[in-house]
């Protein structure tokens, strides 16, 4: 079952955050090399891959979740990228950052923003790379 799993969770993670989420699970395995695995196994292989929501919907919900934390900004990056991969405009993922201002204060909402332009920025400057 285990690997059944691990191998979902690699494509459904490959789906959703392309590069971005490979470069994270890399960078855990000289550290933490059971975290990506559990990571790839129960976030991706286990709870992205459940139906009931589509991925656009999960990443919605997601940089929700990360722009409320507050302290997980190279996550929130890493899933702003993933909204925009599953088909969610710049304009939507502003939307659910100021939306998350009510709910988690301004400072949250602007930590957020900032991540934001950052993923807007690189996405940007790789389209003028092409």
């Amino acid at each position: 079952m285990s690997d059944d799993r691990y191998e979902r969770g690699l494509k459904k993670l490959a789906e959703i955050d392309g590069e971005a989420g490979e470069r994270v699970i890399e960078s855990l395995k000289d550290v933490a090399p059971d975290l990506a695995r559990y990571t790839i196994e129960f976030a991706f292989g286990e709870v992205f891959s459940r139906p009931g929501l589509d991925l656009r919907s999960r990443e919605i919900a997601t940089v929700a979740a990360l722009t409320a934390l507050g302290t997980a900004a190279p996550q929130l990056k890493v899933h702003i990228n993933a909204a925009l991969n599953v088909g969610c405009t710049r304009q939507e993922i502003i939307e659910i950052i100021i939306q998350m201002a009510v709910y988690a204060g301004f400072p949250a909402a602007l930590n957020g923003a900032f991540a934001a332009k950052e993923v807007f920025d690189e996405w940007d400057k790789s389209d003028s790379d092409h």
